[in-house]
């Protein structure tokens, strides 16, 4: 709880400096803002390690094989590098590049849960046997 007042009250101090300097200067205004979101994904980071972490036991206690978890982790960590870097397009004024980053991600996704997809199916196939 802690951390994320830190992370809100740095978060709207440099939006304000956002919205001031962009004005006279977009580009200072967008590297402001691009510094402000890598220094609160860096103050996570070690919450996001502690989450990989605890994922890699579940599914070394609960017995799942590596091949349903991975695709999990592996698409969170997609869909959360294309909402970040589909923002920052937005912010820079660039709404169809985020588009497109957005479709990639989606597409990107869809192949990272085919082998999640290809369990499913053949287990489905050996109820059904």
């Amino acid at each position: 709880m802690e951390l994320m007042i830190k992370l809100a009250a740095a978060a709207v101090s440099a939006t304000l400096c956002a919205v001031v300097l962009r004005r006279g200067a977009a580009e200072v205004a967008f590297l402001l803002t691009l510094a402000a979101g890598c220094w609160i994904l860096l103050a996570v980071s070690d919450s996001l390690a502690a989450v990989l972490a605890t994922m890699e036991e579940l599914s070394r206690v609960s017995g799942l094989d590596r091949a349903v978890v991975e695709p999990v982790t592996k698409t969170v960590a997609l869909s959360l590098m294309t909402r970040i870097t589909a923002e920052v397009c937005r912010c820079a004024g660039e709404g169809g590049v985020a588009a497109f980053v957005e479709t990639a991600g989606t597409i990107l996704a869809l192949v990272v849960a085919l082998p999640l997809i290809h369990s499913v199916m053949e287990l489905m196939g050996e109820m059904l046997l």
